[in-house]
């Protein structure tokens, strides 16, 4: 049901461009404690690609290479990472969700029927019959290219009949040259115990909480080697790759 009352427009506060994390640029350019100013709902990484970030209720929690659960701490920094205040703009329930592409046929509708050309920020709080992650772990200069990284680095992990949260961001299509169009969604259970990099779902039964966002700041790392990144180049193919793991 929609939620009536709203209050304000929301805002997106990016850090980076996944286009420089598809490159290597894996050094922190803000600290967590900046993120959280701006926010207490988004997800990303770590400084050196050092696990899935997941902020929720404020708090930055970091899923490990190995399969563990941390809490970020504020003096760390992040070279990518999102973060929104959570307004409930609209609620429902799921149930009977089968798989990931069935919840992406969920979250499609929604996007159709809200507008494709603003940003969206959900959190999916229930019981998931089947949740499937991935992390990675820390990463040493030289830096190799994110698809190079997880191709041979990352690690996985399946859980079933677990309660916890997903965190998911949606940006439109005009946003192919600074994140990932469509929805990335990371993963943390209620317990803080297991997340990563949500690659598969089954939902016995959750609710789902939608925030509208209509606006975007993007603070823009200052090394060296993200200049001289050529940006303009498609990296849809990569994209992809990175978020599906296909």
């Amino acid at each position: 049901m929609e939620n009536k009352s709203k209050s304000g427009v929301g805002k997106l506060y990016q850090v980076s461009l996944l286009q420089g994390l598809l490159y290597g640029d894996y050094r922190g350019s803000v600290t967590i404690e900046e993120l959280c100013k701006n926010g207490d709902i988004g997800l990303g990484t770590f400084d050196q690609l050092n696990g899935e970030l997941i902020l929720l209720d404020g708090e930055v929690y970091r899923a490990t290479g190995d399969g563990n659960i941390e809490i970020g701490s504020a003096s760390e920094s992040t070279p990518f990472a999102v973060a929104t205040y959570m307004n409930a703009d609209f609620q429902t329930d799921l149930r009977g969700i089968a798989d990931m592409d069935v919840l992406q046929n969920v979250l499609q509708g929604l996007v159709d029927l809200r507008g494709q050309n603003r940003f969206y920020m959900i959190r999916i709080d229930g019981v998931f019959d089947e949740i499937n992650v991935r992390s990675v772990p820390k990463q040493t200069e030289p830096y190799r290219p994110l698809v190079e990284v997880l191709e041979q680095k990352q690690t996985f992990f399946d859980f079933a009949n677990i309660e916890g949260s997903v965190v998911g961001l949606y940006c439109p299509a005009y946003m192919s040259h600074l994140n990932a169009v469509g929805w990335h969604m990371h993963f943390i259970s209620k317990g803080r115990t297991a997340g990563g990099h949500l690659l598969g779902i089954k939902i016995a039964d959750a609710v789902l909480t939608l925030c509208d966002i209509d606006s975007l700041e993007v603070k823009l790392p200052q090394n060296d080697n993200f200049h001289c990144f050529d940006l303009a180049v498609d990296q849809t193919k990569n994209i992809e790759k990175v978020e599906t793991n296909k």
